[in-house]
């Protein structure tokens, strides 16, 4: 994934936290927001320590942005979107996190149809 789809900054996280919409299903909890004046969507991914060592926050992260750059051109709209990782998705396979990731983009319908 490209620099420019990421969200690094904490003003930004807190940003989305503040003012965006969340949901969430077991294995992950998604925030997003509508971001006018951009013209693609940004990625946050969070991996708390009560997760694992480095190596497995790692994975968890490097799966994410592996399963946003799948479906980069059926999200929608410019948005800002954080993913929060649960402690489920240690024990997760890639195929596992897209579908979960999948779920919860079209339960908000931020994917094209």
């Amino acid at each position: 994934m490209k620099k420019a789809f990421r969200i690094k900054d904490n003003e930004e996280f807190q940003l989305v936290f503040k003012k965006g919409k969340s949901f969430a299903n077991r294995q992950l909890v998604l925030y997003y927001m509508e971001k006018e004046g951009q013209t693609h969507f940004r990625v946050g991914i969070s991996v708390g320590k009560k997760i694992g060592n480095a190596v497995t926050r790692n994975r968890i992260k490097r799966h994410l942005r592996h399963a946003f750059q799948d479906l980069e051109v059926q999200i929608s709209k410019p948005r800002d979107i954080i993913i929060i990782a649960r402690q489920p998705t240690k024990d997760m396979t890639y195929e596992q996190f897209k579908k979960s990731l999948i779920h919860l983009l079209s339960k908000e319908r931020l994917l094209k149809k």
